[in-house]
């Protein structure tokens, strides 16, 4: 479980009140993926998968852990695909509620798309590509013992220039919201991962956008402070990863990675190794091949002459073909031959093809998307 070091102050606020009712979950997976470009392209940020599992569901699972299962999921153009990924919630013990946002304008503005599914009950907002390795339930627990009106979560980050930080008074409440600092106010970043009372609904209605056209949460959290509720906050101790980039995700993917218990399903011949942590997911095939864990190896995945090093998810229906990879993420179905260098550090979508050509004069054939990344060697 999370270790939870409170920052709350010994006496409530006077406009502080007892919780009614149980949380409620609302969790964020519209949002265009930028960062992941051209793999977000046309899929859901959300969906990409750490530990050959879709980020988004280990915020669902932790948010059922912390007892919150009437969950609220905020899509955006990407709906189909959430709603076919997660269908109706029985399969993570919770009830989804599916809100379509208009457009993405913002984490404050999710939350008067929200309103009315949220009603007067407190609730959790997890932004659904925010990873926490140890879940969210301490934090929970506190809110719903405090009477606090809002509960942040923090982090103490060396370089806080990209992040939003929070500035605490000497009784621990938070004070102050700074949006990405040039100066250097706080070391504290704030976290996906917020609580909400009821009161938030006052203020959401009379934000104005920001310079770059969105209602911020953070401009929220600052309107209720300014109006005299009650802020508090919990600093975790704990990996927290915003998984919006391509580093992120592989950082992720180490983080569950190295947690897993070795599991074999699938079918590996006598010529092959596997060595440590490893997951062989049922129908997987292993042919003269080496997997060195901490890996997982999908369902019906095959490896042929291939080498799969740690930290390396190998996603469904892959097939591996006398080449080399580690610490990299590869999607379902896609295929990788006769690669003459290692592959590492990488993040490979679905139905991707990477083979070497046969063809003379040797030479170099890509068809790459906007915003592609390449290295060679």
């Amino acid at each position: 479980m999370t270790d939870v070091i409170t920052t709350t102050a010994s006496t409530a606020h006077p406009n502080g009140a007892a919780k009614t009712g149980p949380l409620k979950g609302l969790v964020l997976s519209g949002g265009q993926g930028s960062r992941l470009r051209p793999l977000t392209a046309t899929g859901a940020k959300q969906l990409v998968p750490v530990a050959n599992k879709p980020v988004l569901y280990y915020a669902l699972e932790q948010l059922v852990a912390a007892g919150i299962e009437d969950i609220g999921i905020i899509t955006g153009d990407t709906h189909p695909q959430i709603e076919a990924a997660v269908g109706d919630g029985s399969a993570f013990g919770a009830h989804i509620t599916y809100l379509r946002q208009s457009a993405p304008l913002g984490l404050a503005h999710a939350v008067i798309t929200a309103q009315e599914f949220l009603g007067d009950s407190p609730f959790c907002m997890f932004l659904g590509d925010n990873f926490l390795k140890q879940g969210i339930a301490g934090h929970a627990r506190q809110f719903l013992q405090s009477k606090a009106d809002a509960q942040i979560l923090l982090k103490r980050v060396p370089d806080v220039s990209a992040l939003g930080v929070a500035v605490l008074g000497d009784d621990g409440r938070v004070m102050k919201l700074v949006e990405k600092p040039k100066t250097p106010v706080s070391d504290l970043a704030v976290v996906g991962v917020y609580f909400f009372g009821p009161e938030i609904h006052e203020i959401t209605p009379t934000l104005k956008p920001s310079p770059r056209g969105e209602l911020e949460i953070t401009d929220a959290i600052q309107g209720l402070i300014d109006a005299g509720y009650v802020v508090e906050s919990s600093l975790i101790d704990d990996v927290w990863i915003d998984t919006g980039k391509k580093d992120d995700m592989l950082e992720a993917n180490r983080v569950v990675l190295s947690t897993i218990e070795r599991r074999v399903d699938g079918d590996v011949d006598s010529a092959s190794q596997v060595v440590g942590d490893v997951v062989i997911e049922p129908g997987a095939k292993l042919i003269d091949s080496t997997v060195r864990g901490p890996a997982i190896i999908g369902a019906g995945a095959t490896l042929r002459s291939a080498y799969v090093g740690p930290f390396t998810a190998i996603g469904e229906r892959c097939e591996l073909d006398n080449c080399e990879i580690e610490h990299s993420i590869v999607l379902c179905d896609s295929t990788i031959r006769e690669i003459g260098v290692r592959i590492a550090d990488s993040l490979i979508g679905k139905q991707v093809v990477v083979e070497r050509s046969a063809q003379r004069p040797r030479s170099l054939k890509l068809l790459l998307g906007d915003h592609s990344s390449v290295g060679l060697v």
